[in-house]
């Protein structure tokens, strides 16, 4: 079997080729190039930054020491257009974007691929170095979550078609990271030591969003005047720290964000609890879809724990509430008794 891998230069991705190489597989190494140079970028391992062509040299490296091909794809248009467009325009309506989300659908998933294919590579499947499992029951293709929990990136993956989920392989789904980082020393590969990514970008965000400063109010539920802020971009909900409104007793947390009055809306900890949520734009992924009331188990962002819930007709109910629900991000349900990821949406 013929598989291209989506390198990047990083541990996961280089142990995932190496795995599948040692099984016997012809093994192809592809990587989109992001980075145009519109941008300062910093010093953050990221996807998307200034350190690209060192990370694509690392791949091409790599890639070469194992004896495969490899190919590099440029992306960078598409992903302005597309992904740094929509983390900018979603930030400046007063939401909270998730773009690896996006570009795991859109570039990574797709338009890569896509541009291996139409570049005269032939494969039968992609390959990534997520930590996540694909399982086909029935004829329908089910993620799932990886088994190291502490890992798991499936929330980063809801968006995924059954026609990606069909032609994917995600070798490290049922690894440690400690267990791959033994692979990769085992080999004695350059990556092994390489720090994961902390974000999307190795930069200020402010830098992708390009709005000056905007003098508006802080405000509380009752809409008094509690300080000011230089734009409201500049906040997420559920934030308490760098508020700059201080005060005794208990703290103050972002509840709401007012686009249109330029207002950041502060409450109580208790303000920040929500019982419930609605979905749109929703993607059915290991069943389909259904207006049956589904008991199961909800991340409203990724670094979130799991929380018991009721899926019913586009929304959530919380026995027990959660804290900081972000309009903007993504809601991911998985199934009550299993590892399953049942859907995923944008929290309205």
């Amino acid at each position: 079997m013929t598989i291209a891998v989506g390198l990047s230069g990083g541990v996961d991705s280089s142990v995932s080729a190496l795995m599948l190489k040692n099984e016997g597989h012809n093994v192809v190494g592809i990587t989109m190039k992001l980075w145009r140079g519109k941008y300062r970028g910093g010093e953050k391992e990221a996807c998307f930054g200034a350190h690209e062509a060192e990370h694509i040299a690392a791949a091409e490296a790599f890639a070469k020491s194992i004896g495969i091909e490899y190919r590099v794809f440029d992306c960078s248009e598409e992903y302005d257009k597309t992904i740094i467009s929509y983390f900018r325009d979603t930030y400046l309506a007063g939401r909270t974007p998730n773009p690896c989300v996006y570009c795991n659908a859109i570039m990574k998933f797709g338009l890569l691929p896509r541009l291996a294919v139409e570049g005269g590579l032939k494969f039968d499947k992609f390959a990534t170095g997520h930590y996540a499992r694909v399982v086909e029951e029935d004829g329908r293709f089910k993620l799932l979550r990886a088994m190291d929990e502490a890992k798991d990136q499936s929330y980063f993956l809801y968006r995924l078609s059954q026609e990606q989920l069909k032609r994917h392989i995600f070798p490290l789904g049922t690894l440690t990271k400690a267990e791959a980082r033994n692979i990769a020393r085992e080999y004695n590969l350059t990556a092994a030591e390489r720090p994961d990514s902390q974000d999307f970008y190795s930069g200020d965000t402010a830098e992708l969003i390009g709005e000056g400063d905007r003098v508006g109010e802080i405000v509380d539920l009752d809409g008094k005047r509690l300080g000011k802020h230089a734009g409201f971009w500049k906040y997420t909900i559920g934030q308490r720290k760098g508020l700059g409104i201080g005060g005794a007793g208990e703290p103050y947390y972002v509840v709401d964000l007012d686009a249109a009055r330029n207002r950041v809306v502060v409450g109580r900890v208790n303000d920040a609890v929500k019982s419930s949520l609605r979905l749109t734009d929703i993607n059915w992924v290991s069943i389909a879809p259904t207006k049956a009331e589904i008991p199961c188990r909800v991340k409203v962002r990724s670094a979130s724990r799991l929380v018991d819930a009721v899926y019913r007709d586009g929304e959530c109910f919380f026995e027990k509430g959660v804290f900081g629900v972000a309009p903007g991000q993504s809601a991911v349900v998985y199934a009550a008794d299993s590892e399953e990821l049942l859907l995923g949406g944008i929290i309205e």
